[in-house]
Parts: C-alpha cells; structure tokens; sequence
C-alpha cells in the first residue's frame, strides 16, 4: 500500500464546509492529517423555505448550490472528528486582507503551523458582455459591473496570494523544510462565455502559482493547481447534465471526492516531484493541449 507520508501534518483548506473544500477536508484527515477549514457563507437572496425545498429536492441548479453553501462548517468538523481525525473551524470572509493573518494565527493555535494551503474557496456571479445573454433572475448572467468584478478578483484572486504569502513567511519563520501549496482553479479558467469575472479571476490564480512554484521551490515547497471540470456541487440541472455526460470521455459527471483524491496526491510524497503544474480532473471534459 503506498503511504502518502501525510500524518500529523496541519492543513488549511479554505472554502471547506461543503463540496470540493468538504470533501478534500475529510480525505486528507483520512491520512492522519489535521485540518483547520475555513469558509464563508455568501449572503443569499433564496429564503430560508426555498433553500430548505432545493435541498429536500437535491435538483441540480443555483438554488441547491446557494443551499449547499450555507451548510454549517459543524457538518464537516462532526464528520471528520466521528472518524477518528481532528478538524477546527473558523468563518472568514477572505475578501477581507486583514483576515488572513488571523487564519494563520488561529490555525497555529489550534492545529500547529501549516504545512499543507488549499485554497480552495471562491466567488462567483455570472456575468457576460454580450446583452443578449442578459438574464435578470435568481442566479441569472448580468452584465458586468465594478463592484462584482472587484469581488470576484478580492476573493478569486488576491486572497489566493495573500494566502501564499503569509504561508511562506511563517514556513520561513518556522525554519520548515517541506511543504505544499495546491490551488483550485476551474478547467474554464482560460475563457467562459456568460462567467467573465469568475474565469478571469481563475486564471490569475494559475498565473500567480506558477511564479510561486519557481519562486519557492528551493525552499522545498511545492505549488500545484487542480483545474475540476463538470463535478457536480448541486450547480449542474439535469439538462446540463445529459448534455455534458455526451460529451465526457468518461460519460459522466464528476464527484468532489474525485477531485480530493488528486488534492491527497499532490499533498503525497508521491508528488515530490511535481511543482508547477496544472492537473485538469474532469474526466476527459476538456485536455491539455
């Protein structure tokens, strides 16, 4: 049996209280590690009624997913701790600069230096140059405006680096010799119709862990980005589903399990190797060119 080499060490994963983050949280507790999640509920404009009935219906589409969201981070940290591993929890808009040093100081607290970042979390709100995708309902494409541009690239974009950066500095400070970064990026990253902002904030994330990767490698920390294809988190409706299961080499929709498993490999020594690299885990959706 390969050994990933992964107990007792800290991870921090952020956006970590329901889907991909969740999943990942549990599988590298599954190997020993201990985990300090954090996550943000976004406000919702759904009442309380209309996210209990998306949930109830489990119906792909922006009601479940805005659902899903608002789990309680409890959810994860119970699930984690009943099988045996350690999980803290912490709230953090990450929008916010002067909330990542305190992650960092309430994660040491509780869990000891960071060995492992996931930044995992995210913003998104649809928006389209084009008016004729337009559509002004609940969880529809709007045009672009200031304010959710500059949410998508606070959250998307510059708390991944700031995250990065202070990790480094106490890695540093710590006199640490082995460590990991792995950013979630989105296999649409390089261009998504009717997503603008969220694409564009995506592909800042590979830019940035690109130079972090050639920048921080002679410290002996590696810096990967998982880019996750159609996998299913409660956004995807049965139609879109029929139509990407045709188009998937694998046929099918992904699960944020899978998308952990790869997040575990990287974390690996197995991946000792590896830095620098964009790994598109979608079952065949989309590939390197």
């Amino acid at each position: 049996m390969i050994d990933p080499g992964l107990s007792g060490k800290t991870a921090l994963v952020t956006g970590a209280n329901h889907g991909i983050g969740a999943a990942i949280a549990q599988a590298l507790a599954a190997q020993g590690v201990r985990i300090f999640l954090t996550y943000y509920q976004e406000p919702v404009t759904y009442t309380a009624e209309e996210l209990s009935r998306a949930r109830a219906a489990s119906v792909g589409g922006d009601a479940l997913y805005r659902a899903l969201q608002q789990q309680p981070a409890a959810v994860v940290v119970g699930a984690i701790r009943a099988a045996g591993g350690a999980a803290t929890a912490w709230s953090a808009d990450l929008g916010d600069a002067a909330m990542i040093p305190q992650l960092f100081d309430r994660c040491e607290a509780a869990c000891g230096a960071v060995d492992i970042l996931i930044a995992n979390h995210t913003f998104c709100v649809l928006e389209t140059f084009d008016p004729e995708l337009v559509s002004n309902t609940e969880g529809g494409v709007f045009l672009p405006s200031a304010a959710v541009i500059d949410r998508h690239f606070a959250v998307n974009s510059r708390a991944v680096a700031l995250l990065m950066h202070e990790y480094t500095q106490r890695y540093l400070r710590h006199g640490a010799q082995w460590g990991r970064i792995i950013n979630i990026s989105t296999d649409a990253a390089h261009a998504h119709p009717a997503n603008i902002s969220y694409a564009a904030s995506k592909h800042a994330i590979e830019s940035y862990s690109r130079s972090a990767a050639a920048e921080l490698g002679k410290y002996g920390i590696t810096v990967n980005v998982v880019a996750p294809g159609p996998i299913q988190t409660g956004y995807i409706t049965p139609e879109s589903e029929a139509r990407i299961n045709a188009d998937t080499p694998l046929g099918r929709l992904g699960a944020p399990a899978e998308v952990a498993d790869v997040v575990v490999f990287l974390a690996s020594d197995q991946a000792r190797w590896l830095t620098g690299q964009l790994l598109y885990v979608g079952g065949g959706w989309r590939m390197p060119q």
